[in-house]
């Protein structure tokens, strides 16, 4: 199965001490941090997170079993819940006194669920009977409830990158109450229901919150649930159901992900994809919601874009000195019943200790995806695309996988519509900046150039230059290529390079193809330019005509 597997753990992953009876292991997803605490924290904390490089460690009073323990964002102070009644404090400030603070929670009777820090100095307590936001000042060691809302909470889940908290209300669970924290205020969203596959038998919590995430997926938040059976009963097997959740406006049902079949299921999002992992068949799909799926008038149908297959086998290196170790590293479980899976895009796997990101890799997927406008559609999505789009080109104008003319123009075509948005975009930005129109204007950003710009340079430098030097193909088909992308570039009014025109004057003379040179340079398809009237006299010697042509072109210019 590790043939063509387009989906791998990371190589560097975050290693930790196994969860064990006497050490406890916590991970906190704004911070995106795990901790291990021995014995209530007595025997000691270890906080480790992907991009630190060195883990905070620290001892603190076992006071009971830690239910919950987080950093505020920059790990300035630390949170720990210990009783369903209060959540206890410490600071991690240089010269701030270690003695612990406590806020319990303000409503009468109510069990705290959980917390999650907003801000540095912002924590909201969900309780099962509300929501309490307060505010930290840690050098009065107390805090200060900013608002609260009463309201009957089953469960919660937090997005950290977009500050958004989702609350299950209701018997059944479904009614889902989300709220969005910015700049110290509080804000509640329009609620919504999620539609449950049938009427419920009984009137018991019917949602749970394994079946729901929360993920920004291109630049929007929707929540996914996993509906295990279809509402309609023809169809079979289970389906991912993504839900639009905007700041403005209610939350719309948008599409739908078939999954075709049945079974214990797990979600991450990782490059704008959701991926969905099957433990029974120990194999993951992928699916895109920018590539054309089915509408139906409501929502979009997606089917998965590639074959399901096991993410990329892992070795777990064997620790200690190199002469000590010399046993093989020991292949590590995939799908294990032992990993949990974290949005966007981490595994954990508490009984080995390690944490990983998972990885796109997009190299299996030319080989998985034979269709070359939907392969571009689909690499041009994602974040390190630009070589693999590259090779794809050069493979496509190369045996044996030589693609038809049509099917290089599609390709072509879709490189040049990316590449002139951004040279459009460009265009703008710079006019709104000469004009002075950039002074008042502080959400004014230079667009970004992403990996999907492949512009004439990289074309002429790793594709085109390199096709016609090989001269593996016949002629006619090598100037039909050049003319195709020229065509492309025309089509979309972008300024062709003259090193373009220079390539294809020079396959024209290799190959003595004097009469179509002075067709293309008399109907203007090749367009005037200084440095294409310099190459022309430079070829006088072994087509005399050119000379004329060059000094002609001169004169127009």
């Amino acid at each position: 199965m590790s043939r063509g597997c387009y989906l791998a753990l990371c190589a560097r992953p975050v290693q930790f001490e196994k969860a064990n009876p006497v050490n406890c292991v916590f991970f906190d997803e704004a911070n995106k941090q795990v901790f291990a605490v021995r014995s209530g924290g007595a025997t000691g904390v270890v906080v480790k997170g992907l991009e630190d490089k060195n883990p905070i460690s620290f001892r603190m009073e076992d006071k009971g079993e830690v239910k919950c323990i987080k950093f505020s964002l920059g790990n300035k102070i630390l949170a720990v819940q210990r009783t369903s009644k209060s959540v206890d404090f410490l600071n991690f400030i240089p010269d701030s006194p270690q003695l612990e603070y406590t806020q319990e929670c303000k409503t009468k009777n109510a069990n705290i669920l959980g917390f999650c820090w907003t801000s540095s100095t912002e924590i909201v307590f969900i309780t099962d009977q509300g929501i309490e936001f307060y505010q930290v000042l840690p050098e009065k060691r107390s805090l200060k409830l900013v608002k609260n809302q009463n309201i009957n909470v089953n469960w919660y889940m937090y997005c950290p990158e977009s500050s958004v908290i989702l609350l299950s209300t209701t018997v059944l669970g479904n009614v889902l109450q989300p709220f969005y924290f910015k700049g110290g205020t509080m804000s509640k969203l329009s609620k919504f229901e999620i539609e449950l596959p049938a009427a419920p038998k009984s009137s018991k919590l019917s949602l749970s919150e394994r079946d729901i995430a929360m993920a920004t997926i291109y630049g929007q938040l929707y929540v996914l649930y996993l509906r295990h059976h279809s509402r309609t009963s023809n169809s079979t097997g289970a389906e991912v159901v993504l839900y639009h959740l905007p700041r403005e406006s209610s939350c719309k049902k948008m599409h739908i992900l078939k999954l075709n079949r049945t079974g214990k299921f797990a979600l991450n999002v990782v490059d704008n994809l959701v991926v969905v992992h099957h433990q029974d068949t120990e194999t993951s799909v992928i699916f895109d919601i920018k590539l054309k799926g089915e509408f139906d008038g409501t929502v979009t149908l997606h089917q998965l874009v590639l074959p399901a297959r096991s993410i990329q086998p892992y070795q777990i290196p064997v620790a200690g000195p190199a002469s000590v170790t010399n046993q093989s590293p020991v292949p590590c479980k995939l799908y294990s019943s032992s990993w949990i899976v974290f949005q966007p895009d981490i595994i954990i796997s508490a009984s080995e200790g390690y944490l990983w990101n998972l990885e796109v890799k997009l190299e299996p997927v030319v080989n998985l995806l034979p269709d070359k406008g939907k392969l571009m559609d689909f690499l041009l999505q994602r974040k390190e695309c630009k070589m693999v789009i590259l090779s794809v080109c050069s493979q496509m104008l190369s045996e044996p996988d030589r693609g038809t003319l049509a099917v290089i123009a599609t390709v072509f075509d879709k490189l040049n519509h990316e590449y002139k948005k951004y040279l459009e975009a460009e265009q703008s930005y710079t006019m709104v900046v000469e004009t002075g129109q950039s002074r008042g204007n502080p959400l004014l950003k230079r667009p970004v150039r992403t990996q999907a710009v492949i512009d004439q340079s990289d074309m002429y430098t790793h594709v085109l230059s390199v096709f016609t030097e090989k001269k593996e193909a016949p002629h006619k088909f090598t100037i039909a290529v050049l003319m195709e992308y020229i065509r492309s570039l025309n089509q979309f009014q972008i300024a062709v390079q003259h090193y373009l025109y220079e390539l294809v004057i020079k396959t024209l003379v290799q190959h003595n193809l004097f009469y179509m040179l002075h067709q293309f340079l008399q109907y203007h398809v090749l367009s005037d330019s200084k440095p294409l009237a310099c190459l022309l006299l430079s070829l006088e010697s072994i087509y005399p005509p050119a000379h004329q042509l060059s000094l002609d072109m001169l004169k127009v210019l």
